[in-house]
């Protein structure tokens, strides 16, 4: 991935630990010296001057420390990489680069410094569901899916796309959609990148491309795009927010056989997270037995 964009640098920070393969190194320890260079999208937080929007750099600090302090390592080469791994945990860090110096490496000759750089980026499951069931320039809404998956695989950051047949459903709303037309919905799966943020900001922006306007929240629309779920439950690498631009994962796909059953086409596997728990998306489809979902069928 090309790194561009935002960073948040945190240098020199040191500690003392007891990695190397010497018996001395292990016995005696020696002080290291760590910077981490990160990715980050800031553009909320500068509108913002919101915390929630970056990157506490206190916390990276003491994950840093923690590391170092922690179990001895043969190699500074794990030491990077165990700090990376920590770093790129943290949702809105799309890619990192950890440099461990060693100024006291026993390296036999006078010397400068000993440093290890590894670069690593996010790279997480993401779950969106597509949907919409208004004609567009005197399309239907499955030429406007198929439009959304093309620049979905167009946009950088995302890869792996898999996208599910086409199915049609009902609204769901009660009066709030009543006599809307039915909707054309698929679900696809992927790998990102991007930051939860970030990744919905091109959700939005592939939206409005293809004629999506917000006058009203239950209103009908060319397409809507939405993030189910952001990263792996049964790895914990999940993201979980209840933020109000952004709840992770979706409150409502448990309920909605639109994205279920799409779902299950495209991963039979599939996992959800429900609360504390992580279920069979398969388990949670029988329940849903009210809610019609049909496999789209081409007219033509």
């Amino acid at each position: 991935m090309t790194r561009r964009g935002d960073l948040v640098r945190l240098t020199g920070v040191r500690a003392r630990g007891f990695h190397g393969v010497f018996d001395h190194e292990r016995r005696d320890g020696q002080d290291f010296v760590v910077d981490v260079e990160m990715h980050v999208d800031l553009t909320r937080a500068g509108r913002t001057d919101d915390l929630a929007h970056t990157v506490h750099y206190g916390e990276v600090a003491a994950d840093v420390v923690a590391v170092v302090e922690g179990e001895p390592r043969d190699l500074i080469e794990s030491v990077a990489s165990q700090i990376a791994d920590r770093v790129l945990a943290r949702p809105l860090v799309e890619s990192v680069t950890v440099t461990v110096h060693k100024p006291q490496a026993p390296v036999g000759v006078p010397f400068g410094d000993v440093e290890v750089v590894v670069r690593r980026d996010k790279d997480l499951p993401v779950v969106l569901a597509l949907g919409g069931n208004l004609e567009r320039d005197g399309a239907g809404p499955d030429v406007t899916l198929r439009e959304a998956v093309a620049r979905l695989r167009r946009t950088p950051g995302l890869r792996r796309l898999r996208v599910s047949d086409a199915f049609v459903t009902a609204p769901v709303g009660g009066d709030l959609v009543a006599g809307q037309p039915d909707y054309v919905n698929a679900v696809a799966v992927a790998r990102t990148s991007l930051s939860p943020g970030r990744l919905l900001a091109r959700l939005h922006d592939v939206e409005a491309a293809l004629g999506r306007t917000r006058t009203a929240r239950w209103g009908a629309r060319t397409l809507d795009l939405d993030l189910v779920q952001y990263g792996d439950p049964l790895e914990g690498t999940d993201v979980r927010s209840t933020a109000e631009e952004l709840t992770l994962p979706h409150p409502r796909a448990r309920e909605r056989a639109f994205v279920l059953v799409p779902w299950l086409d495209v991963d039979p596997a599939a996992r959800l997270r429900v609360g504390e728990e992580v279920v069979a998306v398969g388990d949670l489809v029988p329940a849903l037995s009210d809610q019609a979902v049909r496999r789209w069928e081409d007219p033509r």
